[in-house]
C-alpha cells in the first residue's frame, strides 16, 4: 500500500476521481494526466487518486488506454499517494480482467462499481463482488451508486460481503446515512463519500473522507475540512462546507460532472480541461461563464484569461 494510509482510511482520507485528459485529436494525453496527478497530490493534498472511473470517462477508453493512464499515474505518483483503478463494468469476466490488469500495473487498490444497466438481484452483486475480490490480492472499494447502476447494494449484502477480507470500503453515492451507520456499525467496512453535496453529512457519521470530484479545484479546503472535522473543529468545518456550496452547485447540479470539471480545468488552465468523447459534449460558453462566477464566489482564484498548462 502506498503512504497516507491508516487502519481507519485505507485508501487515504482525501481522493479524486480524476478525469481523463485527451489530446485534440481524441488520444489520451498521458502526459497531460500524469502533470495533473502531479498537481493534485503535490499541490492541493490529494492522498490519493482514483483513475479510470466515470469522471475519468472510462467506458469511451479501451483496455489498453486505461492500463497506460493507470501506469503514467503511478509512475507519476504512486510513490506519495494511493492510485486506485476503476475495474468495474457490467461483465464480470471483463471486470475480472481489468482488476488483473491493474494489479499488474501497480495499482495500490481497485474501485469496483455496481454491475449497471442489467440490474442483477443481490445475489448476482454478491457472486459478482466476491469474484473480483478473489481475484487478486488488492483491497477493493465497493462504488454504491443506483443512480447510475440501477440497483443498490443492499445493507444485508453489503453486511455480507463485509466478511471478505479484501473487500474493506464502500464509495457511497446512494445517500442513505442512517443504512450506512448501521452497516458501519455492524461491520469493519470503511465509508468514503461519493456525493461531494453530502462531504460533511458523511464525516458526521463516522465516513474516513471523500473521493471526491470537485476536489481537483478545491482539495485542499476539503482536506482542511477533513483535518477540522476530525480535529473536533465541527463550525470550522461546517464554515469551510458552507463557503463550497457554490462550487458544489456548479460542478455537480448543472450538467454531466465530468464536462463541468473539464470545463473548470480549462478556465484555471490545469492539464485535463481539454476535449471529452463522444456521448459526451464539451460544456456551452454559457455554461462556463456561470461557472467562473460560482467558482469565483467559492474561493476559487480563475485567471481572467487561462494560464498555460501547470508544468509544461
Amino acid at each position: 500500500m502506498a503512504p497516507s494510509t491508516t487502519p481507519d482510511a485505507p485508501f487515504g482520507r482525501m481522493l479524486t476521481a480524476m478525469v481523463t485528459p485527451f489530446l485534440p485529436d481524441g488520444g489520451v494525453d498521458y502526459d497531460g494526466a500524469a502533470r495533473l496527478a502531479t498537481h493534485l497530490v503535490d499541490e492541493r493534498r490529494h492522498d490519493g487518486l482514483v483513475v479510470n472511473g466515470t469522471t475519468g470517462e472510462s467506458p469511451t477508453t479501451s483496455d489498453d488506454e486505461k492500463q497506460q493512464l493507470l501506469r503514467a499515474v503511478i509512475e507519476a505518483v504512486g510513490d506519495r499517494a494511493v492510485v486506485v483503478a476503476g475495474a468495474g463494468t457490467n461483465h464480470t469476466e471483463h471486470t475480472l480482467k481489468l482488476a488483473r490488469q491493474a494489479e499488474a500495473a501497480g495499482a495500490h487498490g481497485l474501485l469496483v462499481v455496481t454491475p449497471y444497466y442489467n440490474k442483477p438481484p443481490q445475489e448476482g452483486l454478491i457472486r459478482h463482488f466476491t469474484a473480483v475480490a478473489d481475484a487478486t490480492d488488492l483491497p477493493a472499494m465497493l462504488y454504491d451508486i443506483p443512480g447510475r447502476a440501477g440497483v443498490p447494494i443492499q445493507n444485508d449484502t453489503l453486511i455480507q460481503l463485509a466478511e471478505h477480507p479484501r473487500i474493506i470500503a464502500v464509495k457511497d453515492a446512494k445517500g442513505d446515512l442512517f443504512g450506512a451507520s448501521m452497516v458501519m456499525a455492524e461491520t469493519d467496512l470503511v465509508w468514503y463519500s461519493g456525493d461531494d453535496n453530502l462531504n460533511l453529512p458523511w464525516l458526521s457519521v463516522g465516513a474516513a473522507g471523500f473521493v471526491s470530484v470537485i476536489g481537483h479545484v478545491v482539495g485542499v479546503e476539503l482536506h482542511e475540512m477533513i483535518d477540522a472535522y476530525r480535529a473536533g473543529e465541527t463550525a470550522r468545518a461546517l464554515d469551510i462546507h458552507r463557503r463550497l456550496l457554490p462550487v458544489v452547485a456548479a460542478i455537480m447540479t448543472r450538467t454531466q460532472g465530468a464536462i463541468a470539471v473539464k470545463a473548470a480545468l480549462n478556465l484555471l488552465g490545469l492539464p485535463g480541461g481539454g476535449p471529452l468523447r463522444a456521448p459526451l459534449v464539451e460544456a456551452t460558453p454559457e455554461f462556463a461563464a456561470r461557472l467562473r462566477e460560482d467558482l469565483t464566489i467559492g474561493g476559487v482564484k480563475v485567471p481572467e484569461v487561462a494560464i498555460p498548462e501547470v508544468a509544461r
